[in-house]
């Protein structure tokens, strides 16, 4: 059997409704705390606030010593070109075969004028300190990761030395 609107008096139509609005006040009357969620809300809306600021002070503070580090660092150009030409000519060692330099340090040493073991080994304590400044490393390291040493025994075996 089908129901049809039609089928539906007047008062099984004023029950209907009166359920619907006993459902939706009792929906309304039971509702877990919506003042609450509206404060956790805005509780996290101040968190997440508070967040970006902190991270837009960390940026600012991290661009200025970009900023600091690059005032003092030289410039990419001719080191860069010398290096690469010396690559091509063959007028350069694999100095990356030395422990702890790796390509980038190799590249950043090529552009500083090293292209040779013999470049390393022939350094003084002053111009070690030096190359450690300019490639922002650590002091010491180049005498921790023995890269005078290093550079000599494969100038021997390559018979570079």
């Amino acid at each position: 059997m089908t129901f049809t609107m039609a089928d539906y008096s007047t008062n099984e139509w004023i029950i209907l409704f009166l359920v619907l609005i006993l459902g939706i006040l009792i929906g309304l009357l039971l509702h877990p705390g919506s003042a609450r969620y509206r404060r956790e809300a805005e509780e996290e809306r101040a968190a997440r606030i508070e967040a970006e600021r902190a991270n837009a002070a960390r940026i600012e503070a991290a661009n200025t010593r970009i900023a600091e580090l690059e005032r003092y660092a030289p410039p990419i150009g001719a080191g860069t070109a010398a290096a690469v030409g010396a690559a091509a000519s063959g007028a350069r060692d694999d100095l990356s075969l030395i422990r702890g330099v790796g390509r980038e340090r190799e590249t950043r040493l090529n552009e500083l004028g090293i292209h040779r073991y013999r470049d390393i080994t022939a350094l003084s304590a002053e111009e070690e300190a030096a190359l450690e400044g300019r490639m922002g490393l650590e002091p010491g390291t180049i005498a921790r990761e023995e890269w005078r040493d290093q550079a000599a025994l494969l100038g021997k075996i390559e018979g570079r030395g």
